[in-house]
């Protein structure tokens, strides 16, 4: 036994062989219950005052281990000590328990069977609506000692004892109602974040910043499963901050996996699966089933027929409660780039050898490449249906999800099991990859060069053998590239359609163009050149514009509708992200240009735990914070941590990159050789019509 600042810490081992559930007496001023008819260990969580630890350490014996934890925050609780530990039970479906009365947060859940649908996700079986499952089997009862169980025989047994005092809400690692650690009151850091600062020890802000990214954690039956979007204790309303989403946790899962801490990824991978299956509608319509959910929340909700007695509930948005009503078309592409990430990591290919995985990853492809009506193999999608998740013009066929897109095919192609069901499917992957390559290296780049090719464009020609296929007027070339475009360097566009092609330099699109080697070789180093050209532009006091330039005046009112958040250089209009700083470190590193990327991060240094890591910056420099920026975002904090590590281990970072296939690059080549304006050739025999 230990006593450290005030508190008693003990470790017991307990051995246990007990048919019944037998009343613990004795032990500080409470009784607990327990039994199990199978040899495991129990699960259960109680109080104990300072002046009873020494009667429970008497008291316990047995076979299995547990620990009393401690925290700081127990320090203005009245000298409590507060037990957990874990269930792993090898026959939980013995177990005669109906419910507990009274310890405070007391959480059952069973890790065999964590829902209430047959298996579920464990066993591979696709949920087919919100009445089924995905509601674990654990419970948050009133803090009375109240125990109503059932014996081998059938009788209950009700036994009460005293009243607990409610510490619930002083404890640290006790959750919300949506899971996440309480943040305002159990982390004194974050509300004396201001006086901590300013500072220089860099190892100090990598520590804060795990801090507040294990604070971020959301639990659902007791296992972590993401991190919220942002943990802001100043904000009064959440809106939808404190949900997981898929595209935020993306850094996250990144930075626990370098980390070695690899089961909240694995978690989270299973549980986003499960809800891919979920049936989703909007106004009488269901979109494909292969569709994630843009975010999920965990709610804790009365049993049934059981008000006194609670569950946790996974609670998915696929958009319906969006604003703008958006499905979110990155989230599987990042589900399985995040999939093969975790794999290579962590060295567990069982993940994705299993049958639900390889299920759900072959439901995202499908419908990624099912057929329509376009002529281009890029993806067409609505407007605001990735990181810009709002009205900014970048619907049709925007290039962050071309990058994501691509890099998603090579990932599955590279983890999809070798089935002959998956033949035909690998062959239009195949096929797809090489359109989209050519598409994107083809003619979404600019330079000084194609610049001055599209200024000499020629109108409205009609053969199969047109230079401008896409009937670009040259006086759609915007001022402001002209002077802005740098003698060496050129990026990827942001958009292409039919007589219209958005000059705007994205940052997402063209790091993970890099990543992803959408990008040729010498296309990846240009845009890298491009970013060191037009540093002050597109980093200056805060890394990294998500978009340049922002739009202004008419051009604003029309593109967005006036849209009061995305004003001119703020938010997605121009705003600077820190949270970006991860994806151009890998794409330094993949280039063999990590100075680059360790430039932008000291910027970011200097500011981000001084300004309590905001969402976004806002204005040309990004001197300010953003004016809407929730304060203590996680993907913020995240993107820093995985930037830092991937610096001081620049191997890690292949667990992200897409090394370009020689296939591919030798069938780019030959089309490339032969002319790649070529005319079509009709197959077939000749036919005669009729007129």
């Amino acid at each position: 036994m230990f006593f450290l600042s005030g508190v008693w810490t003990a470790s017991v081992h307990l051995d246990y062989s007990i048919e019944y559930w037998l009343p613990l007496t004795n032990i500080g001023t409470g009784s607990y219950y327990y039994s199990c008819k199978a040899e495991g260990i129990i699960n259960f969580r109680f109080l104990l005052k300072m002046g009873a630890s020494e009667a429970a350490l008497h008291f316990l014996s047995g076979e299995f281990s547990c620990q009393f934890r401690t925290s700081s925050i127990l320090a203005k609780s009245s000298s409590l000590l507060c037990y957990e530990h874990c269930l792993k039970s090898r026959n939980f479906g013995d177990m005669r328990y109906q419910q507990i009365k009274g310890l405070s947060k007391w959480k059952k859940c069973s890790s065999l069977n964590a829902f209430r649908g047959i298996h579920s996700v464990f066993g591979g079986e696709k949920l087919r609506s919100r009445s089924k499952s995905l509601i674990c089997n654990c419970q948050q009862p009133e803090r009375f000692n109240e125990a109503i169980i059932k014996n081998g025989n059938g009788r209950s047994i009700h036994a009460i004892s005293s009243k607990i005092p409610n510490h619930a809400q002083d404890e640290q690692m006790i959750k919300q109602e949506n899971g996440a650690q309480l943040f305002s009151k159990g982390l004194k850091t974050a509300a004396t974040v201001n006086s901590a600062f300013p500072r220089t020890n860099t190892d100090s802000i990598e520590d804060e910043a795990w801090h507040f990214l294990r604070a971020a954690m959301v639990y659902y039956c007791g296992t972590p499963v993401g991190t919220i979007a942002a943990n802001d204790p100043s904000e009064a309303t959440m809106l939808n901050y404190d949900q997981v989403f898929i595209r935020d946790f993306i850094p996250s899962g990144i930075a626990f996996l370098l980390k070695g801490e690899y089961d909240i990824v694995r978690n989270f991978i299973l549980h986003t699966l499960q809800l891919q299956s979920w049936e989703k509608t909007m106004d009488c319509y269901s979109p494909g089933q292969g569709l994630m959910p843009a975010s999920f929340k965990v709610r804790t909700v009365p049993l049934d027929n059981d008000e006194s007695a609670t569950e946790d509930v996974l609670d998915p948005d696929f958009g319906e409660a969006a604003i703008g009503r958006v499905a979110p078309v990155d989230s599987g592409l990042w589900w399985i780039i995040l999939l093969r990430a975790y794999g290579k990591c962590s060295g567990d290919l069982s993940l994705q050898e299993r049958v639900d995985v390889q299920t759900g990853m072959k439901m995202i492809l499908k419908l990624c490449l099912a057929d329509g009506f376009d002529m281009f193999p890029t993806l067409l999608v609505t407007d605001g249906s990735c990181m810009i998740d709002r009205r900014m013009g970048i619907h049709g066929h925007p290039l962050e999800i071309q990058a994501l897109y691509y890099s998603a095919l090579l990932c599955a192609r590279e983890m999809l099991a070798p089935e002959e069901v998956s033949t035909d499917l690998v062959r239009a992957l195949n096929n797809r990859l090489l359109a989209l390559s050519f598409h994107i290296r083809e003619y979404y780049w600019i330079d000084v060069k194609k610049l001055n090719e599209i200024y000499r464009y020629k109108t409205e020609e009609y053969s199969y053998d047109a230079i401008n296929k896409f009937n670009i007027y040259p006086d759609q070339i915007p001022p402001w590239l002209v002077e802005w475009m740098p003698s060496k360097g050129g990026y990827l566009i942001g958009n292409l359609q039919p007589a219209h092609m958005d000059f705007r330099f994205f940052a997402l699109g063209n790091l993970w163009s890099i990543v992803s080697s959408l990008a040729t070789i010498d296309q990846s180093h240009a845009i890298l050149d491009l970013i060191e050209a037009k540093w002050e532009d597109l980093v200056a006091d805060m890394p990294l514009k998500i978009c340049y330039p922002a739009l202004e005046g008419q051009e604003w009112r029309i593109i967005t509708g006036g849209d009061p958040k995305n004003t001119p250089w703020s938010y997605h209009n121009g705003g600077s992200w820190p949270t970006l700083l991860w994806q151009l470190t890998v794409a330094c590193i993949k280039m063999k240009r990590p100075e680059i990327a360790e430039k932008a991060i000291m910027i970011a240094e200097r500011r981000l735990a001084r300004d309590r890591w905001p969402e976004y910056y806002d204005t040309r420099r990004g001197g300010f914070i953003g004016k809407q920026a929730r304060l203590f975002q996680t993907w913020t904090i995240a993107g820093y941590l995985v930037a830092k590590q991937l610096i001081a281990n620049p191997e890690a970072a292949k667990i992200l990159i897409n090394v370009e296939d020689t296939e591919l690059l030798s069938a780019f080549s030959s089309i490339l050789s032969s002319n790649p304006r070529r005319k079509r050739s009709r197959k077939g025999v000749k036919q005669s019509f009729i007129i």
